[in-house]
């Protein structure tokens, strides 16, 4: 009886603490885009399928695309890795998605091994020179954000909005409030202090 009481208590805890992150986190607006982006972008990875990107990536892609034609922007970041099961990298298919649509290939780079947002960061640094234009989607944009300025990175970020599923709203929220909460960056720990945005 004590133990189900202990259980029931917990779960109570670890229930009430879950709504309340939720509340708290879930109305902050994504961080405001810059009215010029940097001329370098990153933009973020997220899914391809049998070589061509998935819609959320597509929307990242034509967003850096959007940027470009601005007139500013002299590189391009694509970065991400090869999910499993799959023949080709996030970043190899960016790229692609991106030359389609006239972006000279002197301007794109691909980074291809990371498989979460802090190895994209971590992985791209090298290409990165100056200050850089994360570009990636209005839900997932605070935490970037925020990974890259804890990674060191003269970042801003640009993202696109749209209606996202419940499932990605709460995982998005969950990971933000580990970040926040424990440095959890996904892989290992973050080397520096995060600062909060």
């Amino acid at each position: 009886m004590k133990r189900s009481l202990s259980f029931w208590l917990l779960g109570t805890l670890l229930g009430g603490f879950l709504v309340a992150a939720l509340r708290w986190l879930s109305p902050l607006p994504p961080p405001p885009s810059p009215a010029l982006p940097a001329p370098t972008l990153l933009v973020l990875g997220a899914s391809q399928v049998a070589g061509l990107p998935s819609p959320a990536f597509r929307r990242r892609l034509d967003q850096a695309f959007k940027l470009y034609q601005q007139g500013s922007v002299t590189r391009i970041i694509v970065s991400g890795g090869v999910g499993e099961g799959d023949l080709f990298s996030e970043g190899e298919i960016g790229v692609r998605y991106l030359r389609s649509q006239g972006v000279p290939v002197g301007i794109l780079r691909a980074e291809e091994q990371s498989r979460t947002t802090y190895q994209n960061l971590r992985n791209s640094r090298p290409l990165i020179a100056g200050r850089v234009t994360l570009v990636t989607d209005s839900v997932h944009a605070r935490r970037a954000l925020s990974l890259a300025l804890a990674e060191g990175l003269s970042a801003d970020v640009s993202s696109v909005s749209f209606k996202a599923a419940p499932r990605y709203l709460l995982r998005e929220t969950a990971a933000l409030l580990m970040w926040r909460l424990f440095g959890y960056t996904g892989g290992r720990p973050a080397p520096r202090a995060h600062p909060r945005t």
